[in-house]
């Protein structure tokens, strides 16, 4: 059992209604497991869907932030795992974009395994993935 993170890759899939992810996500929710989007996931996806005046889709979305929440970036752990993060990336060669710095912060301080398709956080210490969208997920 877990709880579970969802980025923005997993979300693009749902509304795409994408039913292998849809049915991963029920499963979750029928073990009882939290499932919440994260504040850079938000600010992602609800970007996209302004900009290319997707308003059926904006609707969607919304709707699933207020049925499963949004974590937000609202907490200086985050901000001091997102540093942390940061640093050792830094020092190892392997830095990823900022906005998934954070992400992989916000899973880490919550103890979230992240839902994404991104290899690249793969690269993050201390945070376990699962990837919806293949068979291993």
């Amino acid at each position: 059992m877990g709880n579970y993170l969802i980025d923005t890759n997993i979300v693009s899939a749902l509304l795409k209604d994408n039913q292998d992810v849809a049915a991963k996500l029920k499963e979750a929710v029928i073990r009882g497991e939290e499932v919440v989007l994260n504040g850079v996931t938000y600010y992602e996806v609800k970007r996209g869907l302004l900009a290319s005046g997707a308003s059926h889709k904006l609707s969607k979305f919304l709707y699933f932030c207020r049925e499963f929440g949004v974590v937000w970036l609202d907490s200086q752990d985050v901000f001091d795992e997102a540093s942390e993060i940061y640093a050792d990336l830094k020092r190892t060669g392997s830095l990823i974009e900022d906005a998934d710095i954070l992400i992989a912060a916000v899973a880490r301080v919550g103890n979230f395994i992240l839902v994404t398709d991104d290899q690249h956080f793969q690269k993050v210490a201390g945070i376990e993935t699962r990837n919806w969208l293949s068979c291993q997920g």
